[in-house]
């Protein structure tokens, strides 16, 4: 198979599903997306609806006891990742592919320093001798802003900030130049101030490096500031793809739109409650037969509740997942017409 040039990762019909007790549970069912070289894709959508476990499932990163990648293809540089065996994929993670994740304080090791852990990485995927991957390390915190980097290399993480252990989390992640880097929830914990501040980071960074990025979040506003695309995910499934200036000014699917208006505007009076999505997201034990949006979609008709719509591409070359835009709907609306 081979890859749109244009693009680093192309990832086909991807599904990753856990097994349980009560059944499968389809967390990951049939997503589709692209990354072009040096530029950004944003995945939003609420909690539980796939985004972490599709970044999980790229690094081949799920638990085997309890879950597994059951179909579909991931194409890194024209190459389907799923082919891999296991000592080739602890050679692409860090070399090639790098993660930040959410929360730095579960992530990073609380019995080494802050500097032992960026060398450890240094020395596993570029061969330095202890020496020549402890001066890289030191070398990596001032290049994220981290200030008396000698210092603050000999310190553990509990000794550190939130905003500096989110630093340290990133100079470990770039420490070996990755190709494409996924960064999941990256300011989550973090204070608004701080927040901006490691946005802008990472976005220096990206440019200076020319890095790939691939950005997992529930905020908006992450997405308007960082994006190229952006892929919303609901239930497992995408949604709505599209470039992040469509997504603000003309999104499509009735759920981005939701996500879109419970928002607050800074320039904006408000009286009474803020809009909200209605009903919750379904149980991934119990899906809805049809589109999966449609008991909370506002404009759901039969056919939405009967069969489940594909991704469809629009005049503008956009792909919503919605009855709405497909030859189907009006049809239905004739026939709902008719006496």
């Amino acid at each position: 198979m081979s890859l749109n040039n244009d693009n680093i990762l192309e990832v086909k019909n991807l599904r990753t599903s856990f097994f349980t007790d009560e059944g499968e549970v389809k967390a990951v069912d049939g997503v589709d997306f692209s990354i072009e070289r040096g530029k950004t894709l944003g995945i939003v959508g609420e909690s539980g609806s796939g985004k972490s476990i599709t970044s999980l499932s790229i690094l081949r990163l799920i638990e085997e006891e309890t879950g597994k990648i059951v179909d579909g293809e991931i194409i890194f540089k024209g190459e389907n990742l799923l082919n891999k065996t296991k000592k080739q994929m602890k050679s692409i993670r860090g070399n090639n592919i790098s993660m930040i994740f959410q929360e730095p304080m579960t992530s990073l090791n609380p019995t080494l320093t802050c500097g032992e852990q960026i060398a450890e990485s240094i020395r596993i995927h570029q061969k330095l001798n202890r020496r020549e991957a402890w001066v890289k390390a030191v070398d990596m915190l001032r290049q994220v802003g981290i200030p008396s980097p000698e210092k603050r290399a000999k310190q553990y993480p509990f000794e550190l900030s939130g905003g500096m252990r989110q630093r340290v989390m990133i100079a470990i992640a770039l420490a070996c130049t990755p190709e494409l880097l996924i960064a999941d929830e990256p300011t989550t914990a973090l204070d608004v101030t701080i927040q901006a501040q490691i946005l802008e980071l990472i976005k220096n960074l990206q440019e200076e490096l020319g890095t790939s990025l691939m950005i997992i979040t529930h905020d908006l506003g992450v997405v308007a500031e960082m994006c190229d695309k952006v892929a919303v995910m609901y239930c497992g499934k995408v949604v709505e793809y599209a470039d992040v200036k469509t997504i603000f000014t003309n999104p499509k699917h009735p759920y981005t739109v939701g996500l879109l208006l419970s928002v607050p505007k800074h320039d904006q009076d408000y009286e009474g409650d803020l809009a909200v999505i209605p009903g919750s997201v379904p149980s991934p034990l119990n899906m809805p037969k049809g589109c999966r949006f449609a008991p909370r979609c506002p404009h759901a008709r039969d056919i939405c509740h009967s069969a489940l719509p594909e991704l469809l591409e629009t005049a503008d070359g956009d792909k919503v997942r919605c009855w709405i835009y497909s030859d189907k709907w009006e049809k239905e609306a004739e026939g709902v017409r008719q006496p």
